[in-house]
């Protein structure tokens, strides 16, 4: 665990702020559907901060900071790639090249997304819905 939760300026000198604001965007969306604990975290080696979107034990996704990036990260299981495969022609090229490009683990399939604006935010509400359907209305 993290001894101080990071602020808004220390985020906004560490990312910068277009990518803040995209930061804050993409919290906000899935905030808005999903009612989850967010837990702060050491990003290990590659990333200074993770942000992790949790509840009952189970992981719905992270977002990750280092400098001047940002990364949002989702894990599919066996039965979330078969939802996944069978609609992958409604998701962007982009998304579909980097679920490709993932690495299938024992636990599932690890896709990091490097967002620099908000044009996949749809893609990743259609991701997130297959991890689990949003408990907000």
């Amino acid at each position: 665990m993290l001894d101080t939760i990071p602020n808004e300026k220390e985020m906004t000198a560490l990312v910068g702020k277009p990518l803040y604001d995209v930061w804050n965007n993409l919290c906000a969306l899935i905030d808005e559907k999903y009612d989850m604990d967010r837990l702060w975290d050491k990003g290990g080696k590659a990333w200074k901060y993770e942000y992790k979107y949790r509840r009952g034990g189970k992981t719905l996704c992270a977002l990750y900071a280092r400098e001047n990036c940002i990364g949002f990260m989702i894990i599919f299981g066996k039965d979330e790639r078969l939802k996944f495969e069978s609609d992958r022609e409604n998701y962007s090229k982009e998304v579909q090249k980097i679920y490709d490009e993932a690495q299938t683990y024992h636990d599932g399939k690890w896709m990091m997304f490097e967002p620099a604006d908000t044009s996949l935010f749809s893609d990743f509400t259609g991701l997130l819905k297959i991890k689990r359907k949003p408990n907000r209305k």
